[in-house]
């Protein structure tokens, strides 16, 4: 009865994720280009091709420092506002609220509001810094210097996804005992003592998994990047490389075989990032 109550999604989760995946793989292996047929058996020659191709190179390193920014700025700004909201106050729920706002949007709407930020000629943070008199004169952000351009996309995904991340942090916090706290500030322990030795190690299980969100939405990003960067190699991701690829050089072959490649280093790097991470807690 267990494995007939289960069956539906059983098949659902095949047709929509397995079924794919297995035409992808076999697809990636396969000359598919709409504007040199006939499709045929290419063996490695899509990955050869993707990886001599320059663009698609710096897509790689792009990607690996949207990585990095992502799930760094992600797992600080995450715990800090788990370790603002882990106490009761007036207005905390209107803080939670606002905190979690973000990540109701999608990506292609914070893309859009953020677009207005960053704007060139009537942008926020161009008037705000030139009331500052830190800049003399309005200036483009993203589409000039790679890590600046990077950094300020990358700016647009955490802004989405450090609500998730403050929800798992303030969830492992709220499971820690008060007698664990107090028992510490009996021992005489400072609160960096405390928030080093016991609140940081006993949430490893929440950072963990925060970690692993970060990472694999770091790696397919692709709304921001699309509605910040367009076509432009100077902030691209493999996503959006891929997108291109695939639906305007209409290069499917190379298509399928960037996204097995994503999908095959998302899985091996979010199983290191657990393994590295995660740690069972008992109290």
């Amino acid at each position: 009865m267990g494995y007939a109550m289960v069956a539906p999604l059983l098949v659902f989760i095949l047709a929509l994720a397995l079924y794919p995946t297995v035409l992808t793989t076999i697809d990636a292996f396969m000359h598919i280009d709409a504007l040199t047929p006939p499709n045929h058996f290419a063996g490695f020659g899509n990955f050869t091709a993707i990886f001599s191709n320059p663009q698609i190179r710096q897509s790689f390193e792009n990607t690996g420092w949207y990585v990095l920014f992502g799930v760094g700025l992600t797992l600080v700004l995450g715990t800090a506002f788990g370790l603002l909201l882990q106490r009761r106050f007036r207005g905390r729920g209107v803080v939670l609220a606002i905190v979690i706002l973000p990540w109701a949007l999608p990506g292609v709407v914070e893309g859009v509001i953020w677009s207005w930020i960053y704007d060139p000629t009537f942008g926020v943070l161009n008037s705000v810094l030139k009331s500052l008199h830190l800049l003399s004169q309005y200036q483009l952000f993203i589409g000039t210097r790679q890590i600046e351009s990077i950094l300020l996309t990358s700016l647009v995904q955490v802004w989405q996804i450090t609500p998730l991340a403050t929800l798992l942090v303030l969830a492992s916090l709220q499971s820690i005992p008060g007698e664990v706290y107090e028992a510490a500030r009996v021992d005489g322990a400072g609160w960096w003592q405390v928030i080093r030795r016991i609140t940081l190690p006993l949430i490893r299980p929440g950072l963990a998994i925060a970690a692993v969100e970060a990472l694999v939405l770091s790696l397919n990003i692709f709304d921001q990047v699309y509605v910040l960067n367009a076509g432009a190699t100077t902030a691209s991701s493999v996503m959006s490389v891929t997108y291109f690829t695939t639906f305007q050089g209409l290069n499917f072959g190379q298509g399928y075989a960037l996204s097995l490649l994503a999908t095959v280093v998302t899985v091996l790097l979010s199983l290191g990032a657990l393994r590295l991470l995660y740690r069972k807690v008992t109290f």
